[in-house]
């Protein structure tokens, strides 16, 4: 799908620029700064797994060179996967690093799989994790199985040397149900 065919992407906001708050609820899962591969680990009582959807080398969005410093336009690796819960997908994730700095950083993303790539970036305390911020994801970013207008959306950028890697969940409607939460 062409970059192009969103014509106002989203305003990624911090907490404090967020007005109005939404519940308490949903902001312990946006902004809570612990991996959330294990939270949703204990969520569902260990029966979480990660489905790859795609990865490989891409031209980057806009908002993702801009949160990574890079030129706009860059080539980048994306990784979509979803994160699940007793089968059902729960979290939409879409990990995205600039090839400039990937290549000959030692981080071989090819290489996860079905493993979550937040567990390997909690467990290398090299990555320093910066600033949540959140949005309303756009339906057409989803994935067509998932597509759902206003959705909330977390990213943030974790850092070691130069190398970045942007990491944004999408809470697909079924977390919100199993979690008894109303977003």
């Amino acid at each position: 799908m062409p970059h192009a065919a969103l014509a106002h992407p989203p305003r990624w906001l911090t907490a404090s620029q967020l007005h109005p708050a939404p519940t308490a609820a949903v902001r312990d899962w946006l902004f809570n700064e612990d991996s959330l591969t294990r939270r949703l680990t204990a969520l569902s009582a260990n029966g979480f797994s990660v489905t790859p959807l795609q990865e490989g080398w891409q031209r980057l969005r806009n908002d993702e060179c801009s949160a990574l410093g890079v030129a706009s336009g860059s080539q980048g690796w994306v990784r979509e996967v979803y994160l699940r819960g007793h089968g059902q997908p729960w979290v939409f994730a879409r990990s995205v690093a600039a090839r400039s700095v990937l290549e000959g950083s030692g981080l071989a993303l090819e290489q996860l799989g079905s493993r979550s790539l937040g567990e390997l970036l909690f467990s290398d305390r090299a990555f320093d994790r910066g600033e949540l911020q959140v949005c309303r994801y756009p339906a057409l970013w989803l994935p067509a199985d998932a597509r759902s207008e206003r959705l909330w959306a977390r990213r943030s950028c974790f850092s070691r040397g130069p190398l970045g890697v942007l990491v944004a969940e999408v809470f697909l409607p079924t977390f919100w149900q199993h979690a008894g939460i109303d977003p």
